[in-house]
């Protein structure tokens, strides 16, 4: 079952001493429940449960677990659990993961059930606790329920802390659409920053996703915080900074939502049953590329925007598949170079063709075409046998003069 998220912005000046005293006590239940955890393990090398973790806070009499209202501590105390599971998991592969860490000081997360939750004329009653009444003489907070969802599909409430900011998010059933789609026909996506998104298909079609705007926000957001950074000590945070923080990422959500609907709807609109997204694991970590080019390929979020295209393709019944994306910007597809994975590059191998400059790519015979198409093409390649993809209509005209798409643009 698939979940859907919908947030909205609080304004409220007079509930945000109220929400950061929750968001603050969240923040502590977590570490508290995460030391027991870990306690726990050193000693007895035994992972505990959620059940487990809630029944310590109780016992205990945790001040900051008696300080929420009970079922939204609870959910803290199963964000620990769930980072368990996953250590838990790694650990079953034969990794080496570590511990959860604890988290820094400040605000966490505080989420409500829906079974805590009564709607009463299109106004949602949440609790807020004892110790809330106690403080502030309030003990119920009420919120707009939002006109476009339905309060049975409703799973789950949560006030999220964003860089001075509080949000509430609205978690719900979204049930899966699954479309009539031709698994014979694929879509290859190869990244970049200028070219965010460069698509072709193995028909012959092919366009690119403008990057340009994503990576012009994230320079001035970067010149911004070291302006205001200058001459100060480490660690430095101010309003001024949550502000343009929070602007910056509201607008690269609002992109890879933008992007990520473009591609799905184009393969919606083409019958298309396959996406194939280029991408090689811990890129980031290892890129290499000068102070400029890294700051830019690593502050966009095209992690984000590859997730968030997978999630919509299981939504439509897309089939998702990830791909090794090493040597397809070097290997030539109209001369029919076959890209190898990394470290698997046999003795010898040469591409046939070259980048003559930014953005172009010239084959063995001489033809131009964009590098970036011809990268994707590179991508069908490599799984065409595997998926059994026809690759006789993608050809040089396909891969010379991509449509270029802009986001926020009409």
């Amino acid at each position: 079952m698939e979940y859907g998220c919908q947030q909205v912005l609080i304004n409220d000046k007079e509930l945000m001493p109220i929400l950061e005293y929750l968001c603050q006590q969240s923040n502590k239940v977590y570490n508290c429940a995460l030391y027991y955890a870990r306690q726990v393990y050193f000693k007895t090398k035994r992972l505990v449960s959620y059940s487990n973790l809630c029944a310590e806070m109780t016992r205990s009499k945790n001040k900051h677990f008696m300080a929420m209202y009970v079922s939204s501590a609870q959910q803290t105390c199963k964000s620990v659990a769930e980072a368990l599971s996953t250590f838990k998991a790694n650990l079953r592969l034969g990794a080496k993961p570590r511990l959860s860490a604890y988290r820094k000081t400040g605000l966490f997360t505080v989420a409500y059930p829906k079974k805590w939750l009564k709607i009463h004329e299109g106004q949602v009653r949440v609790p807020l606790g004892l110790q809330v009444k106690a403080w502030f003489g309030i003990d119920t907070l009420w919120v707009q329920f939002p006109t476009n969802l339905q309060w049975e599909d409703i799973k789950e409430l949560r006030i999220l802390p964003r860089n001075g900011a509080f949000y509430l998010e609205w978690v719900y059933v979204k049930p899966p659409e699954p479309k009539p789609l031709d698994p014979a026909i694929a879509l290859a996506i190869d990244h970049g920053v200028n070219n965010w998104l460069t698509c072709v298909t193995n028909l012959g079609h092919s366009f690119i996703i403008d990057g340009r705007k994503v990576k012009s926000f994230n320079q001035r957001y970067n010149k911004q915080a070291a302006r205001l950074k200058t001459g100060k000590p480490q660690g430095f945070w101010s309003r001024q900074l949550d502000s343009i923080t929070e602007k910056r990422n509201r607008r690269m959500r609002d992109a890879i939502n933008k992007a990520a609907r473009l591609v799905i709807n184009y393969c919606l609109d083409h019958s298309i049953g396959k996406v194939i997204f280029g991408w090689n694991k811990e890129q980031k970590q290892e890129s290499n590329l000068g102070r400029v080019n890294n700051q830019n390929f690593v502050s966009i979020p095209t992690g984000r925007l590859k997730q968030r295209i997978a999630e919509l393709c299981q939504h439509y019944g897309i089939e998702f598949i990830e791909v090794d994306e090493a040597y397809s910007s070097q290997a030539s597809f109209l001369d029919g170079d076959e890209p190898p994975n990394y470290g698997e590059k046999p003795d010898g191998w040469q591409a046939s063709g070259k980048r003559v400059k930014r953005g172009l790519y010239q084959t063995a015979k001489g033809w131009l075409v964009n590098a970036d198409a011809n990268a994707s093409a590179n991508l069908l390649r490599k799984v065409s046998r595997t998926l059994g993809l026809c690759l006789k209509e993608l050809c040089r005209g396909g891969l010379l003069t991509p449509l270029r798409v802009r986001l926020w643009t009409t």
